[in-house]
């Protein structure tokens, strides 16, 4: 679990500087086009709802991880040619792709969180084992060994006293 965390947590640091670029690139590309075309709320407003996200589960030793996708869609331009610009595109396909890695970085975040939650439950486990029920099987373990000593010794001496009277009688 620990080793697969890991490896999720070293990938959600490579989605999200993508991410932080992407943005950087995205928001100075929507600049430029309300810079060029005024504000652009109106055009923005045009952009439909995007209900393309899907979530399924895997188990990793028995952990539920989260499988976010994106139904590919084609990429089509939703608002008119008329009183746009390349500009306003170019900040649209780049908000497209922060999307399709804001959802990438949800699903491993998300199962490094529940990774790290299975693996703190385990450790807890653990520690439970050594500091509680290890130690209280070893006492158990003394008491019937300690018993069973008494038992022989009890035996041996009902065995000596009656070697006596056999000798004596």
């Amino acid at each position: 679990l620990i080793r697969e965390m890991m490896s999720l947590i070293d990938r959600a640091s490579k989605i999200q500087d993508k991410i932080d670029r992407t943005y950087e690139e995205a928001y100075a590309a929507l600049q430029i086009a309300n810079i060029t075309l005024g504000v652009c709320d109106k055009i923005a407003e045009t952009v439909p709802l995007d209900d393309n996200l899907n979530v399924a589960y895997r188990s990793v030793m028995g952990v539920e991880i989260p499988m976010v996708s994106l139904e590919p869609t084609p990429v089509t331009i939703p608002y008119g040619l008329a009183g746009t610009n390349t500009m306003m595109d170019n900040a649209y396909l780049k908000f497209r792709e922060v999307k399709i890695l804001t959802a990438e970085l949800a699903e491993v975040e998300n199962s490094v969180y529940r990774l790290a939650d299975a693996v703190k439950k385990t450790q807890k486990r653990a520690n439970a084992l050594k500091n509680i029920m290890i130690p209280r099987f070893e006492q158990t373990v003394k008491f019937i060994s300690d018993a069973l000593e008494e038992k022989d010794r009890e035996e041996f001496s009902r065995l000596k006293v009656i070697k006596r009277h056999k000798i004596a009688g």
